[in-house]
């Protein structure tokens, strides 16, 4: 049966680990965290070995059977990953998990990350994984459970607010628990001891001059070129890492091109994607600029992106991203720059 991310203390609790973890789904920081959570226990047990294997439509699944049948170098256990962003193996992949959750090898624990998640991915090799191990689907939080969310999290930073601060906090937010996450890091320095109150967070929120991914993506999305170029500056100026960004933008161009797949059913699609009202606008310009394949070609400029900060392509990852972020601003231009790199 479906674990629930809810689930997740008390099976890491467990004195032994499943063999077999999937967890999936569009809230990238409930996935990342729980991700984390399931690597440091993992640690504690003595899994010290690590085995990353990025999943695309070029993937070799041979190579996840040569790893599981391969011993340790140091003869202690491992884990496994296979980052499967769109949550779609194919029939190889598929029978390839199967297989592995037949028999899973020794002292190995394979845990499978998604970005993307609903029940249309729920095949035969998902079900070998429910089996096995640990089936967790994160599914988004509805626009009601947001403020209990951050009540909780506030909690465990050691933030008192009122409910009224934690209200308007949920709705500067929009639903994006990255943002909130990273307001509520922020605040649990400013705020120490002292109760949070709506005045108190407005007063953070008119002095919180930081270029970050979120105000960065929006400005884009609204056609705001000259201020999202200025944000890229910014971030770039003050050291900050460009594979989180990317993370963020290929969230907002996947939504981009699934909308821009909706037809005329725009309405519903943005509720199926929790775009608030306050965004809506935004996203409607960016569609009217720029169709399906433009949004398609701008993603495939995201992993050219993310192969130069690893360091497997060539080029400058910051002049890519004002690449990138002019043709969401200005799609009719995307053409030009997105085959210039």
């Amino acid at each position: 049966m479906p674990a629930r991310i809810t689930d997740l203390p008390r099976l890491l609790g467990a004195s032994e680990l499943k063999p077999v973890w999937l967890i999936a789904g569009a809230e990238h920081l409930l996935v990342l965290e729980a991700a984390d959570r399931l690597r440091a226990r993992s640690r504690e047990l003595g899994y010290v070995e690590r085995e990353i294997h990025d999943v695309d439509n070029r993937f070799d699944w041979n190579e996840l059977a040569m790893s599981g049948a391969a011993m340790s170098l140091f003869a202690t256990r491992r884990v496994i990953e296979l980052r499967m962003p769109t949550g779609k193996p194919g029939k190889e992949g598929s029978a390839a998990i199967s297989a592995w959750c037949a028999d899973p090898p020794p002292d190995t624990l394979l845990l499978i990350t998604a970005q993307e998640w609903s029940k249309q991915h729920e095949g035969a090799w998902y079900a070998a994984v429910d089996r096995a191990g640990v089936a967790m689907p994160v599914w988004p939080l509805k626009r009601e459970e947001l403020p209990g969310w951050i009540s909780a999290r506030m909690k465990m930073h050691g933030v008192k607010a009122t409910r009224d601060a934690i209200e308007l906090l949920a709705e500067r937010t929009e639903g994006n628990l990255l943002a909130a996450a990273q307001e509520i890091d922020k605040l649990a320095l400013l705020v120490g001891d002292a109760v949070l109150d709506i005045d108190m967070l407005e007063t953070s929120v008119a002095d919180d001059a930081r270029f970050d991914a979120f105000r960065l993506t929006d400005a884009a999305i609204t056609g705001d070129a000259t201020r999202a170029l200025r944000m890229v500056g910014g971030l770039r100026a003050e050291g900050a890492e460009a594979i989180p960004l990317l993370g963020w933008l290929l969230n907002q161009l996947r939504v981009l091109s699934r909308l821009a797949h909706a037809g005329g059913n725009l309405n519903q699609a943005f509720k199926t994607e929790r775009i608030w009202d306050a965004k809506q606008a935004g996203f409607k310009r960016a569609l009217q600029a720029g169709n399906a394949a433009h949004w398609e070609r701008c993603i495939v400029q995201v992993g050219r992106i993310d192969r130069i900060a690893k360091g497997r392509a060539d080029g400058d990852v910051w002049r890519e991203i004002e690449r990138l972020i002019t043709a969401i601003a200005i799609p009719r231009r995307g053409a030009e720059l997105l085959g210039a790199a």
